[in-house]
């Protein structure tokens, strides 16, 4: 088990697509924000619900860092991660890493037609 958590809005069915890719190929724990404990609620930003976040014993990861973290915890990840570091070095890659990130954020609904699977907070457990 990693020692990482990945945090993503589990009401959202293209969130929910992207976050079982990831725990498909890695060891990282991933929790809903309808799960979220006290422990991971007092690491995470005010606004927590504006985006995924990546949550390590040292660093809280947010938005696009936060998938791009995620991903190279996974197998055809793990071997980005000094290209990821590299890059991490300019503002111009962080600014267009996060613009990314936004806009498949904001247009989540569209994607969702592509890539999408029943969220969490949405499935009828009762079966």
């Amino acid at each position: 088990m990693s020692d990482a958590t990945l945090v993503y809005d589990d009401d959202c069915g293209f969130c929910t697509w992207w976050a079982d890719f990831i725990d498909e190929r890695s060891d990282l724990e991933i929790v809903g924000f309808s799960e979220l404990g006290d422990d991971l609620l007092e690491r995470l930003p005010d606004d927590y619900e504006s985006c995924s976040h990546l949550v390590t014993e040292e660093e809280v990861y947010s938005c696009g860092e936060s998938i791009e973290t995620a991903l190279t915890y996974t197998d055809m990840g793990k071997p980005a991660r000094p290209l990821v570091s590299f890059f991490r070095q300019f503002e111009d890659y962080e600014r267009l890493r996060e613009r990314a990130y936004r806009q498949v954020a904001d247009n989540r609904s569209k994607w969702g037609k592509l890539m999408s699977k029943t969220p969490p907070a949405r499935r009828d457990d009762s079966n």
